[in-house]
């Protein structure tokens, strides 16, 4: 009489077995993930001509050695963990060139102020010369 739902229970243990199965099988035969890769390289080139070696070296340093990371994952045939690593590169990639852009826009803002500041002062000492 109830053999209806010892049946749907297996066939639910199967199902996900081969669903299991073919997730395992997915990942093996997964590609690396180049684009992420070149991705990153990239960022790096960016930041590195941006200056931000000067600005940022620490968020540079960990675009590399997320990079590097991700190689040998790669070489370990681990490409989940490689494309995971290769997107953080260029995550700390694009921090390093922002924070080297944002460092350089306040240094031109302060010389611009002390431009204007010196501008004022000149103006203050000749309009009383000529008082």
């Amino acid at each position: 009489m109830n053999t209806g739902s010892t049946c749907q229970p297996l066939g639910r243990k199967v199902a996900f077995g081969l669903a299991g199965l073919l997730a395992l099988g997915a990942c093996a035969s997964m590609p690396p993930p180049t684009a992420s890769l070149q991705a990153a390289r990239l960022a790096i080139s960016t930041a590195e001509q941006a200056e931000a070696g000067h600005y940022a070296p620490g968020e540079l340093s960990e675009a590399r050695a997320k990079l590097d990371s991700a190689q040998s994952a790669v070489a370990d045939q681990k490409m989940i963990v490689a494309e995971r690593y290769a997107k953080e590169s260029s995550a700390e990639a694009t921090l390093a060139a922002s924070k080297t852009a944002a460092a350089k826009a306040k240094a031109v803002n302060d010389e611009m102020r002390q431009s204007t500041n010196t501008l004022i002062q000149e103006m203050q000492r000749a309009s009383g010369d000529s008082q």
